[in-house]
């Protein structure tokens, strides 16, 4: 499988009100495409600190975040890294509050500008499709998403990234506030773009079912990244 995201180096910190918290301290790790993470460790040990780096979120202190070979923050900039090339399932959702939920998907494709959705009418079929993939309705598909309920919203949230056709995909904790039967069809819709689109996924999780299902998990200690499977 070929290196698709490396961090080389890797320092991050950030102050406190007491004092810097360190997360990362000069740690390493290559991700590669066709591969399903997962990162899973205790509370506080920076799992979603590193998640937000790795997506370019969070810009590093020290070291170097490489797309592809390519140093993100002085070749591609990481703005244009987070449009083009990674897509990003956030906890909190970030939903666009005054849309509905079709209107945040096709927002989501319109940034994109993949070739394959080039005329209005295929966007709205790729994005309804992909919200009634998530188990919503055609209502709740037109329907403004602060009507949504939470599990609602996340489901949105999910559909628009999976809209994108970037090659890689980040996610905190994607099905926190998912039934079961619909948090394994997220599982194994992220799965299959890992192991059929070859996208690198990288999840954030608790979950030691998406663990074991992983192909790769990592943890966090002593400030470093370490694969334990």
């Amino acid at each position: 499988m070929n290196k698709i995201l490396s961090l080389e180096n890797a320092s991050f910190s950030y102050n406190s009100n007491v004092n810097v918290e360190k997360i990362l301290d000069h740690t390493s790790y290559n991700f590669n495409e066709g591969t399903f993470y997962s990162i899973i460790a205790p509370s506080g040990t920076g799992k979603t600190t590193l998640l937000s780096i790795l997506s370019g979120i969070e810009p590093l202190k020290e070291g170097t975040l490489l797309f592809n070979n390519q140093n993100i923050s002085k070749q591609i900039g990481l703005l244009n890294y987070r449009k083009k090339y990674c897509s990003i399932i956030f906890q909190a959702y970030n939903l666009i509050p005054y849309m509905t939920a079709l209107e945040n998907v096709l927002v989501a494709l319109q940034i994109q500008k993949d070739r394959r959705y080039r005329k209005r009418t295929e966007k709205i079929k790729r994005a309804s499709d992909l919200l009634y993939s998530m188990g919503l309705t055609e209502s709740q598909i037109q329907s403004p998403v602060l009507k949504l309920s939470g599990g609602q919203q996340q489901r949105v949230a999910i559909a628009r990234a999976l809209a994108s056709n970037a090659p890689i995909i980040f996610a905190d904790e994607p099905t926190g506030n998912l039934d079961k039967e619909t948090s394994k069809n997220i599982i194994d819709i992220l799965m299959g773009l890992a192991h059929e689109k070859n996208k690198c996924v990288v999840i954030v999780t608790h979950d030691d079912n998406i663990s074991d299902l992983s192909d790769v998990t990592l943890s966090i200690s002593n400030q470093k990244i370490i694969q334990v499977k």
